[in-house]
């Protein structure tokens, strides 16, 4: 395991991001279509220190960390018990999900470990690793680079065509989980911070990572 950051770092969130790989990935927030999802959803309790307009990386990892150590359990008891046949899934949102995007100023941007722990865990077990993101396809081969060097084995990276680029945002990323499924696979897991990563079902438990009210992309 990549060892981590020693320190902790506070950001404006309203800020522009300083990478231009960031700035061509932060999607506009979508409203989320009608006809919630029926599958179940975990969220963790976010603090009052953390909703306020700066967003304190510790405390972030934190928040993170109470959503994963419910989802982690889950996975394992899932993993262990497949149906006859089984090809089983998990689908991951990329931004302030699988990576660290609104933290830090670099690239390759580091990975989230408390994703990435569980990530492995899954992966290591035949499990297939989806992303699907907002990301428009011009930065598809720096995205699939990034999520490589983290650690990530991805079995598919899903990112926004040009007429994608026109459409709800949660719809786009509904039909991905569509696509995927037409494959044979059973997406056991739909983990991502936005409301629009995981609304329309196709997913047999979604797990929502914080954003405090949108202040993450």
């Amino acid at each position: 395991m990549r060892s981590r950051r020693p320190w902790s770092r506070r950001i404006s969130v309203t800020a522009v991001s300083a990478t231009a790989l960031v700035a061509l990935a932060a999607p506009a927030d979508a409203a989320t279509p009608s006809g919630a999802s029926t599958t179940a959803t975990t969220a963790a309790s976010v603090s009052t220190a953390a909703a306020a307009a700066d967003v304190d990386y510790e405390t972030w990892q934190k928040d993170v960390r109470a959503v994963m150590d419910q989802a982690l359990p889950y996975l394992k008891q899932r993993i262990a018990n497949p149906r006859p046949g089984e090809k089983q899934a998990i689908v991951l949102d990329i931004d302030n999900t699988a990576l660290e995007t609104d933290f830090g100023f670099s690239y390759p941007q580091p990975a989230n470990t408390p994703v990435l722990e569980a990530a492995e865990y899954a992966q290591e077990r035949g499990v297939a690793l989806f992303f699907v993101t907002a990301r428009p396809g011009i930065i598809y081969a720096p995205t699939a680079y990034n999520l490589d060097h983290a650690g990530y084995e991805s079995s598919g990276l899903h990112v926004r065509g040009f007429f994608d680029l026109f459409k709800n945002v949660a719809d786009y990323k509904t039909a991905q989980r569509v696509n995927i499924e037409s494959k044979g696979y059973t997406i056991i897991a739909n983990i991502g911070n936005s409301a629009t990563d995981l609304s329309g079902g196709h997913a047999e438990k979604t797990y929502k990572l914080p954003d405090y009210d949108g202040q993450l992309s």
